[in-house]
């Protein structure tokens, strides 16, 4: 459970960063952090999807150590998306 905390929170810190104008700039304190965690959790989903299941390369574990690189290729896929549906539901609502 930690491991993946971490594995989340590194890959959603590393996306963010190489990310630019991502709409969760304007984050700061323990909501960047969380948001991080919870981009970073879900781009190791992604990844663990398209790397193990379509491809089939990598192990059956979704969050080790061991799928960092897929992790952050799939976090590198999820942050421009969810930016974008933030973006797009921030301008529904005004």
């Amino acid at each position: 459970m930690c491991g993946a905390l971490l594995l989340g929170l590194v890959c959603g810190a590393v996306a963010r960063m190489l990310i630019p104008g991502d709409a969760f700039r304007s984050m700061s304190g323990p909501m960047s952090w969380l948001v991080s965690i919870g981009l970073g959790l879900l781009g190791a989903v992604v990844g663990y999807l398209i790397f193990t299941v379509v491809f089939g390369i990598g192990d059956t574990d979704i969050f080790d150590w061991g799928g960092l690189l897929s992790a952050s290729i799939g976090t590198l896929i999820v942050v421009p998306i969810a930016s974008w549906l933030l973006r797009r539901m921030a301008r529904r609502s005004t």
